[in-house]
């Protein structure tokens, strides 16, 4: 009998933090590995967010802070929700966390009960299912492939909805594909959700800022599903200020209530270092990321034009985030050395191995077609890691 529970020896380690692992593990071995793995901007946070957390640590920002955040710093959120997403928030409508991720864990907890139904669209980042199912929930899953841009439609939506129907968790753009949904897309979504008032949808928002088609729209936005939105959001991203560790979400009132009570049994407050730079990130106009935006952009574009010329890989093209998701089925069956590619799985494997670049398998996003590559590296990194990519694949036969 495993000393360990249930819960524990069913949950499934994160793909992009185990190949993240993988990657440092060989090149402390010596191995010249090139990481496309994670999610992580390459910059520096900005210079005025280090001078506001140096400025908490002089002005002893050092005591236990209140469970949902700062006050001045949810209202500074609120603010941000107004100036960026049009959304109306009150101070006691945001709870900030330990990241993201936890203010996800935190709606999922405060909603599920066992046996719930929550509908994730696939692709989907690799957390949300992980998450669902450690609470009791039951994820149901709608495909989209890369013909519809890996966007599902209203109609899908509506087709996956049963009276055990308790949430919905997408991300916009996504993580693993940069898709991003258009207001009229959204639209069509929101039209769906208004019919069951209580189906509530987690918004996962967290690359925003990082859109190359326009500003990016918000579901909470439309007027009749307020009060059926979670908006999640944070630093890491758009500020790259992923170690900071703070997420937050605007929510309706007595979800918000129900995750600040549960974070005070958990974690209580995000660090109170961490809380004060953020004030400065989110006060601070978005024309202040901006060259971070358009690196990514110029890197997009340099990853699809690389990647385009290697033959069988099919690609769209990523309107958002830091990735691109090809479709690489054009390769199952063929083999080269002791590697025969039969899935995403095998193929990230052999990439590893022959070319030494780390890419996450599609199967960890749902999606057993495809690959993800992050291009949050320098352009001379991607254009190294790209052409070991293609002497690999070429090699297959």
């Amino acid at each position: 009998m495993s000393r360990l529970s249930e819960r524990v020896n069913n949950l499934a380690e994160s793909a992009t933090i185990a190949m993240a692992a993988k990657s440092r593990e060989l090149i402390a071995q010596g191995k010249d590995i090139i990481s496309l793995s994670l999610g992580e901007p390459d910059f520096n946070v900005p210079d005025f967010v280090k001078v506001a957390a140096k400025e908490a640590v002089d002005q002893n920002f050092s005591k236990y802070m209140p469970v949902p955040g700062y006050k001045d710093l949810q209202e500074a959120i609120a603010g941000k929700f107004l100036r960026d997403n049009g959304l109306k928030y009150d101070a006691d409508q945001i709870v900030v966390s330990t990241g993201a991720k936890q203010s996800i864990v935190n709606v999922v907890m405060a909603m599920v009960n066992e046996g719930d139904e929550v509908i994730v669209p696939v692709p989907y980042w690799v957390t949300y299912a992980e998450q669902v199912a450690l609470f009791g929930g039951e994820p149901v899953f709608v495909k989209a492939g890369i013909e519809s841009d890996f966007k599902i439609t209203a109609d899908q939506l509506e087709a996956a909805i049963t009276p055990k129907t308790k949430l919905m968790i997408f991300s916009n753009p996504c993580n693993p594909t940069g898709s991003a949904y258009s207001r009229e897309e959204l639209a069509s979504l929101a039209a769906v959700i208004k019919k069951y008032p209580n189906l509530v949808v987690i918004a996962d928002e967290i690359y925003e800022h990082i859109n190359f088609v326009g500003k990016n729209v918000s579901l909470a936005a439309f007027d009749d599903i307020y009060e059926q939105v979670v908006t999640v959001n944070g630093v890491s991203k758009a500020f790259a200020m992923t170690g900071y560790r703070i997420g937050y979400i605007g929510a309706p009132k007595d979800i918000a209530k129900a995750c600040a009570k549960l974070q005070g049994q958990f974690t209580s407050g995000a660090s109170s270092i961490a809380q004060r730079a953020t004030k400065a990130a989110v006060e601070a106009d978005p024309s202040e990321i901006k060259f971070m935006v358009d690196a990514f952009h110029k890197r997009r574009d340099l990853v699809l034009q690389k990647m385009g010329e290697i033959d069988g890989v099919k690609l769209n093209v990523p309107e958002g985030a830091f990735y691109v998701f090809p479709d690489i089925t054009n390769f199952f069956g063929k083999s080269y050395g002791n590697h025969t590619i039969q899935s995403a799985t095998d193929l990230s494997m052999y990439l590893l191995d022959e070319a030494l670049v780390a890419v996450v398998t599609g199967e960890a996003f749902g999606d057993p077609n495809c690959i993800r590559l992050s291009y949050a590296a320098a352009e001379e990194t991607l254009i190294a890691a790209i052409d070991r990519i293609k002497l690999a694949l070429d090699k297959l036969s």
